[in-house]
């Protein structure tokens, strides 16, 4: 890679705080990065640090009423509405403001792509892809991969490519561009009638001029890692040639883990290094300029930091060998003395079968997809 990959940070996006009992405690994101320092991960990197996006760009993603309501929450939490004030979603102090760092650290990871300074760049803090243009959902206030795209499109950009690869569907970003052919959609999500949100069917396909972008594939429980990189090769690549992006925005949560208190796939940290991989090999393909978003993950301790730690490895060239032990007390902070689960991510490429879930869920999605882009479904070679 000719250019360093920028990295978006500041510890003031730990101000992003549910309360020590919700999923989402950003514990997880000091863990990370202070793991990707004590690795070398960072050495010489100095990250960007984000600024809060202004009025004007929160109202391009979110609508003044749902606004309004997010900054009068801390002083009424109890007749807030908008999705506010709930299990998932509890009001807390500085929650608008906190929200557009948030939604900020994400322009400013695009603006450092737009300005050509480099072709890569990770915000770990990012990824609050189910918020809604009217209301909260999913632990998310405010959706900063919708307004990261939207920032996209509005500086040239004509092509952008989506690729979420949380457990959960990406649905508001899937919703915000459902009618934009400027932008194609992949979920790879644990099936929705087995978990939250509930959509995600192969058969949400966009609408109008747009239809055909967007693009899910619904994996069963349990899908491991060697079974969910089959399915990714099977529909993501294919897909990428016949839509030629410009640019690559990934949501890369990791609550797709087999230890995931909240979902039911089976990875391991391995077969989130090999995605992160797959995702560069693409990016590189695609003209290099890829924007890497955080996302779930709450397994907070064992999990999110190593994941992501090979996330910034791999976005730097900076690759971490998978049996690298944990240096100093890191291995008793986080409870597991080294980079890897022992995860397997060598899979069988796809063959035009569908008797094995995972390949049935491939064959719908292919069947529902790839017609529309010119490709067969049911030929291997798509």
């Amino acid at each position: 890679m000719g250019k360093r990959a920028g990295v978006v940070w500041d510890d003031t996006l730990l101000g992003y705080d549910m309360g020590a009992d919700h999923p989402l405690n950003p514990v997880r994101l000091d863990l990370t990065m202070g793991l990707a320092r004590a690795l070398g991960v960072l050495e010489g990197v100095e990250p960007l640090r984000p600024a809060p996006a202004t009025e004007q760009e929160v109202l391009r993603v979110h609508s003044p009423e749902y606004i309004a309501a997010v900054k009068a929450a801390p002083e009424s939490p109890l007749e807030v509405g908008h999705g506010l004030g709930t299990p998932d979603n509890p009001v807390f102090a500085g929650m608008h403001e906190a929200s557009s760092l948030v939604l900020g650290s994400s322009l400013t990871a695009a603006e450092l792509l737009l300005a050509g300074e480099t072709d890569r760049v990770v915000n770990i803090g990012g990824g609050l892809h189910h918020a809604m243009r009217d209301h909260a959902a999913g632990f998310c206030v405010y959706n900063d991969c919708v307004a990261a795209i939207d920032r996209l499109l509005d500086r040239g950009v004509e092509r952008v490519a989506y690729i979420d690869t949380d457990v959960h569907h990406g649905d508001g970003v899937q919703v915000a561009f459902y009618d934009d052919p400027r932008v194609l959609t992949i979920s790879l999500h644990q099936h929705p009638a087995t978990l939250w949100p509930g959509t995600g069917y192969a058969r949400e396909l966009g609408t109008g001029d747009a239809y055909g972008t967007s693009v899910n594939v619904p994996l069963p429980p349990g899908t491991t890692d060697e079974h969910w990189l089959r399915a990714f090769h099977a529909v993501v690549p294919s897909l990428l040639r016949a839509f030629r992006p410009q640019v690559l925005v990934t949501q890369c949560g990791v609550d797709t883990h087999r230890d995931d208190p909240l979902a039911h796939l089976g990875l391991t940290v391995d077969g989130h290094r090999a995605i992160y991989m797959a995702l560069r090999e693409l990016s590189i393909e695609h003209g290099g300029r890829w924007l890497a978003l955080g996302g779930g993950g709450y397994q907070l301790r064992r999990v999110v930091p190593r994941s992501w730690t090979h996330l910034l490895a791999t976005a730097l060239d900076r690759d971490i060998p998978v049996k690298t032990e944990l240096p100093g007390d890191w291995g008793q902070r986080l409870g597991v003395p080294d980079m890897t689960d022992g995860g397997g991510t060598s899979f069988l490429p796809w063959s035009g079968g569908g008797g094995d879930p995972v390949d049935m869920a491939v064959l719908g999605t292919r069947r529902a997809v790839f017609p529309l882009h010119g490709l067969d479904p049911d030929d291997p070679r798509d």
